[in-house]
Parts: structure tokens; C-alpha cells; sequence
């Protein structure tokens, strides 16, 4: 059986072309500026050639004010965390206020393996870079849910298409497709267990798909004839 490589949403598809950017020596007050004039919570900072130094966002902006009635002077037994949040306080360009390295993907990362990267790394945007690590884009946490937004028609076109069509081989009508907000159901008859596994594990990779449901009544249990090939032998 030829299993037809699925077609992944990347962050290519979904991402902001038109980066707002600032550079190093950018002041404070000015980066503000930038961030309000344009209506976004961060900017990459990048070099003369446009690579990622690091991005500047509300966040190190707003340390100015979180300690601005304090000391600005070390504190016994301070944690490095703090001491470096502390420092960002006094800070007054994008260099100092920036956290760097910057976490970065390519435009052609899969949507899935941008986001596991955001939740790993505790970040809400991921700053898209060439191969030379020039800024070419930027994706936020918002920008991968729109995937979601896909319509029930193109996600049944595609199951049908690729999934039932072109990999398992199926008539057209054998398994019955209904998509609902995303929510999929398979309902019908296969040739095998594994057929219907198959046919579950590659819906739930089609681009929108929500949840599925699996209604599949294989007519054969190839899985006890693998066992049966391949016993397991106890130690």
C-alpha cells in the first residue's frame, strides 16, 4: 500500500510577512513608540543585514516600570533571574532589553512542530529567518490557530482525496466522510485493521481536523496474523 505523504500547513502559510523590527541601538522610548504605532506586543531586533539578534517585547519594556521606585543597585542573595530582569530596568536600547537568542524557525516548519517549539520554550511568537538567518516573517501563538479556521468542505475534499483515495485505495462512497467544525467522523467498511488505523492516524494529520471519530468495521484482523508471525517471546 503507497502511503501518500500528507500536506502539512506550515508557518509559511500563516505567518506576518510585514515584520516590524527594530535594530540594537533603537532607544527605549522609541521602541515603544513602534510597538503602540503598530499595534504589536514585540519586534525582532536585527542586525544591518536583517539577521535575528533578539526580540524586544512588552514585557522587557514594562521592567522599566516595575521597578522604577527601587534601587537600581544589586541586592544580597538576588537570584540571577531577577538580577537580570532588574538590569533590563535600566536598560535604554533594544540591545539591553532584549531577550537573546532569539527562538527562531524556518517559514517552511510545519505548523505542529511550531507550536510544540512555542510551548517548550514558553514564547509567544517565533521570528521566521532564511537559511542565513535573515527575518522574513514572524508567527504568533494566534497565527498557528488559524488552521482551525479551515472550512468542513476543503478538510472532507482532502480525507476523501488523499486519505481514502489515493492511499487507501477506497471506491468512492466505501467509507461515508462527515466533518463538522472540525470534527470528523469515519463510518464504513474496510478490508483490514490496519487499513482502519491507517485511515484514523492520517485523518487526524489533515490540516483543521478537530477531533475524529472512527466508525470502521474492518472485515479482517490482519493485526492477530502479524502476531502470530512475529510472536512474542518471554525472557
Amino acid at each position: 500500500m503507497e502511503v501518500v505523504e500528507m500536506t502539512q500547513w506550515q508557518v509559511g502559510d500563516v505567518m506576518t510577512r510585514d515584520v516590524v523590527t527594530v535594530t540594537a541601538g533603537t532607544p527605549y522610548r522609541v521602541i515603544i513608540d513602534v510597538l503602540m504605532r503598530r499595534r504589536v506586543s514585540a519586534a525582532p531586533v536585527v542586525d544591518e543585514l536583517g539577521r535575528v539578534l533578539g526580540v524586544v517585547s512588552e514585557t522587557d519594556l514594562l521592567h522599566q516600570v516595575e521597578f522604577s521606585d527601587q534601587d537600581p543597585g544589586p541586592r544580597l542573595f538576588e537570584s540571577r533571574r531577577h538580577r537580570r530582569t532588574r538590569a533590563k530596568a535600566g536598560a535604554a536600547t533594544a540591545a539591553d532589553l532584549m531577550t537573546a537568542p532569539a527562538h527562531t524557525a524556518l517559514a517552511t516548519t510545519s505548523v505542529t512542530a511550531a507550536a510544540r517549539r512555542m510551548a517548550e520554550n514558553r514564547v509567544k511568537r517565533l521570528p521566521l529567518v532564511d537559511e542565513l538567518g535573515r527575518i522574513v516573517g514572524i508567527v504568533t501563538r494566534s497565527d498557528l490557530l488559524k488552521v482551525h479556521l479551515r472550512g468542513d468542505p476543503a478538510i472532507l475534499a482532502e480525507i476523501e482525496k488523499d486519505v481514502l483515495g489515493r492511499t487507501l485505495l477506497l471506491e468512492p462512497g466505501t467509507v461515508t466522510v462527515t466533518v463538522r467544525d472540525g470534527a470528523v467522523t469515519l463510518d464504513g467498511v474496510v478490508d483490514r485493521v490496519s487499513s482502519a488505523d491507517l485511515a484514523v492516524r492520517l485523518t487526524r494529520r489533515v490540516a483543521g481536523v478537530v477531533t475524529v471519530t472512527d466508525r470502521l468495521r474492518p472485515e479482517f484482523d490482519d493485526t492477530a496474523l502479524s502476531r502470530a508471525a512475529f510472536p512474542i517471546i518471554a525472557a
